[in-house]
């Protein structure tokens, strides 16, 4: 677990954590020459004395200097404990109250006051200062208060009881997610990277993927500065990584999952809680665990914002980041002087049109206020699929725990794709009305194909899931497939009377012809029809099944096809393929006509083309 130290410049920081733990975390040389903290600096606490054998307690020394802020912000991520150092001697001062109000903002479990250099102040001013940290500060209220001294040692033992109780809140049962603060290499082992595991558990062994998108493989583990065979979440981490992209092109901000990260968004919705008053719209810089960016903050709900007033707003983000829901992010000034707000991540790739309609704004509201993520999976899939990657990625959920998010719910999938029965009830009734459309409009057709269908329909939803539903509609007839045209139940077309008689001269010109295929202009002339009053006919006989063209206006007689398939078939059972010259040789036809016929064949998914062959490809498809 990891705990958090900040305060004001010399204000004991680096001393407090010496006296706890036997260790300096001014690390860096400069850090030693100036007396203070620049970047972040780590101590660990063994608890073996303490009868926590099993726990490490990890200490992260942020800078106070206002300069280095910036080490500060990134110091907070994945945290939940804080303590906020305050110099018995000099009281509160500007960086105490910085970064008590990013502490604030960053709504941690616990703020703990510890009071230092108690040996440089009498009694009565440590009470005044306790009880004005009590009484200016509402969020401190209720904090657990230790007065200490590095020096004497006065509280220290205390404190350090206190720590060792406090529960490890991070939540291991999720999947893995770590933010990389440092990258190097050790000679012998390779790539090194440190940071603080968000959520979840890592092992030696375990693939892990890059934000930047390669894997790596974990060699070994150093957790709470031991080498260990097990990271968990709320512990700092070195992990000696294996990886063929070159050390440089990991960074400081660059994460590591256990699954396959989303791509970066670049505009979310947030809950914000300000510290100063807020405008409709303005720049900002955003901090979000060991990664920065500018952007641009819109308010959704109102045009202004008090200090310390809860709302609803849009970030555009100029680098997109990986975030999920929950994250908290910590605003700035455009300046990047003050600090402006806190912000709660509610939804990632927010929409950018229609971003403060009542119904938009509804739906925040309820992500708000929902507290599980089951209850936030059955917002999400108000109206629309979603893949379960994308809920994974969200909710940062496993497999197993997004099956009981939609069993919870009586919601399903279908491969990657989750929806409630009111989504599929909606496309269904767009299927169908669709479908009744085209009876009305085209009443001589027989139906439309699964395709089409889909584009006129359900064009922007997915289309294997609309698919699937096409299949269950059918499996309960409600829909009909018939040669492979969909129409509703009660809708068949049919020859008239008199179409009746001219199919018959049709058919006759086909028997005189033995079996070759007919074009369109041929036979209109034959009989003495309009061209394309013949084409039509044609095309309808094509739609009841009797007649199949092979190109454009040239048809064979339906039955004609099957028989060709089968001597095909037997062909290729006796040779493995076969070409267009063999074909040729079987049929008697115009090397012409048996190009149209072996290529149909190939597009209908019978053969396949292979060189100058053909082989079979579904030999099921003309069994029938």
């Amino acid at each position: 677990m990891i705990i958090v130290t900040s305060g004001h410049v010399d204000h004991g920081k680096t001393a407090l954590l010496q006296a706890l733990t036997g260790t300096n975390t001014a690390h860096l040389p400069e850090e030693k020459k100036r007396g203070m903290t620049i970047d972040l600096g780590y101590a660990y606490l063994p608890l073996t004395d303490l009868g926590k054998t099993d726990r490490t307690l990890g200490f992260i020394d942020v800078p106070g200097h206002e300069k280095f802020l910036v080490n500060m912000l990134a110091g907070l991520g994945g945290i939940d404990y804080a303590m906020l150092i305050v110099a018995a001697d000099e009281g509160i001062q500007a960086q105490t109250k910085e970064h008590l109000t990013i502490l604030r903002l960053l709504q941690l479990q616990q703020i703990i006051v510890v009071i230092t250099k108690a040996d440089r102040a009498t009694s009565l001013q440590i009470d005044q200062l306790s009880q004005q940290l009590k009484a200016n500060y509402p969020i401190l209220a209720q904090s657990p208060l230790f007065i200490t001294s590095a020096k004497t040692t006065q509280g220290i033992e205390t404190l350090r009881e206190y720590l060792a109780q406090l529960p490890n809140l991070a939540d291991q049962n999720k999947p893995f997610r770590y933010a990389i603060d440092r990258v190097f290499s050790v000679k012998g082992a390779g790539t090194v990277v440190t940071g603080t595991a968000f959520t979840g558990q890592v092992k030696i062994d375990d693939e892990l993927y890059l934000s930047t998108g390669q894997t790596v493989r974990v060699k070994n583990i150093h957790s709470q500065n031991q080498k260990a065979n097990l990271g968990a979440a709320g512990e700092r981490l070195a992990l000696n990584i294996h990886t063929d992209l070159d050390r440089s092109l990991i960074e400081r901000g660059d994460w590591l999952f256990s699954q396959p990260p989303q791509a970066a968004t670049e505009r979310i919705s947030v809950q914000i809680n300000t510290e100063i008053p807020l405008g409709e719209s303005q720049v900002i810089h955003l901090y979000h665990a060991c990664a920065r960016t500018t952007g641009k903050l819109n308010l959704l709900q109102t045009k202004t914002l008090s200090p310390s007033q809860l709302g609803l707003a849009e970030i555009i983000l100029d680098k997109p980041l990986f975030l999920t829901y929950g994250d908290k992010l910590i605003l700035r000034s455009a300046d990047a002087k003050q600090v402006i707000a806190g912000a709660k991540v509610l939804e990632i790739n927010s929409p950018k049109r229609y971003k403060r309609s009542a119904e938009r704004l509804a739906f925040l509201q309820q992500l708000q206020q929902a507290e599980t993520s089951a209850k936030r999976t059955a917002l999400y899939l108000q109206n629309k699929a979603i893949s379960a990657q994308t809920l994974m990625w969200t909710e940062q959920l496993t497999p197993s725990q997004l099956d009981e998010s939609l069993k919870e719910n009586q919601q399903t999938c279908f491969q990657d794709w989750c929806f409630n029965q009111d989504y599929q009830q909606q496309q269904n009734e767009k299927l169908l009305n669709a479908l009744t459309q085209y009876h009305e409009q085209h009443n001589d057709q027989l139906g439309i194909s699964k395709a089409r269908l889909y584009r006129i329909a359900t064009l922007n939803q997915p289309e294997k899931l609309i698919y699937h539903f096409i299949d269950e509609l059918l499996n309960t007839d409600k829909l009909q497939q018939t040669r492979g045209w969909l129409h509703l139940p009660e809708h068949k077309i049919h020859f008239s009377a008199e179409e009746q008689q001219l199919w018959q001269a049709v058919l006759a010109q086909f028997e005189q012809n033995h079996g070759q295929a007919l074009w369109v202009r041929d036979l209109a002339n034959v009989l003495e029809q309009e061209e394309t009053t013949m084409r039509t006919f044609l095309y309808k006989a094509g739609k009841l099944g009797y007649l199949t063209p092979i190109v454009k206006d040239r048809f064979f007689l339906t039955e004609t096809i099957y028989v060709y398939s089968r001597l095909i078939k037997q062909f290729i059972a006796e040779h493995g393929a076969i070409s267009v010259n063999q074909l040729r040789d079987e049929l008697k036809f115009g090397r012409k006509l048996v190009v149209q016929l072996i290529e149909y064949f190939d597009r209908s998914g019978f053969l396949r083309r292979k060189g100058n062959l053909h082989i079979l490809r579904d030999g099921n498809i003309f069994d029938s």
